[in-house]
């Protein structure tokens, strides 16, 4: 890991070993590697800096489940969803949000943005807490190319052209609007209108919502 300072390496290495026990016997350390360096090189500009090293791993970890189910060492039936929008910080995320809390845990949900922001529009976050599902503690990151490969339906709103195209998947695209710079007033109606959208795709899906 040449470049790189005391302080980052101590983030990789600690997440490298977290991830390395998580995925024994799957998963080496340097396979596991890379992939930790890339994720953490994603919050560069993330605004939080306290929880880089959560993130760093977190975002690790979903691109190593993405990529053992893709490589069949996961064989799970849980249906796969990721929601794309440009800065990964309101619509995909509200869409994410939703889908986990209506799913309880019957659908795998990734998020992802072709340009990541450096925060939640905490306007989406707050629209989200009214009606008691809490995406506090997501962040923007990019979408990975194993988890675009590990799931079964990719939303995109609003980014289509730049999300990489896989046989045998179904794509759809959400018109909605950005909820970047509104308040929490004029956020609640597309807020409202993603969990009519979940809830048709639950039932596409073939899983009862709450």
């Amino acid at each position: 890991m040449t470049g790189i300072d005391a302080a980052t390496r101590e983030i990789v290495e600690e997440s490298v070993a977290q991830l390395a026990r998580k995925w024994a016997g799957r998963f080496d350390e340097e396979t596991i590697r890379p992939v930790v360096v890339e994720a953490h090189a994603s919050f560069a500009d993330a605004r939080v800096r306290t929880f880089i090293p959560v993130f760093t791993t977190r975002y690790a970890d979903d691109r190593l489940r993405a990529m053992a189910k893709v490589q069949g060492m996961v064989t799970d039936s849980l249906p796969t969803v990721l929601f794309v929008c440009v800065h990964n910080a309101g619509r995909s995320q509200m869409a994410a949000g939703w889908l986990r809390h209506l799913s309880k845990g019957r659908v795998e949900v990734y998020s992802g943005g072709s340009m990541p922001g450096a925060a939640l529009n905490a306007a989406a976050v707050e629209a989200m807490r009214e009606v008691g599902v809490d995406i506090s503690s997501e962040f923007p990151k990019p979408f990975a190319v194993e988890i675009v490969q590990a799931a079964d339906v990719v939303i995109t709103m609003g980014c289509g052209d730049t999300c990489p195209i896989f046989p045998g998947k179904r794509y759809e695209d959400w018109a909605l609007d950005d909820p970047a710079g509104l308040g929490v007033e004029a956020v609640r109606p597309i807020r409202d209108e993603i969990r009519r959208r979940v809830e048709a795709l639950l039932a596409d899906l073939g899983v009862s919502g709450s």
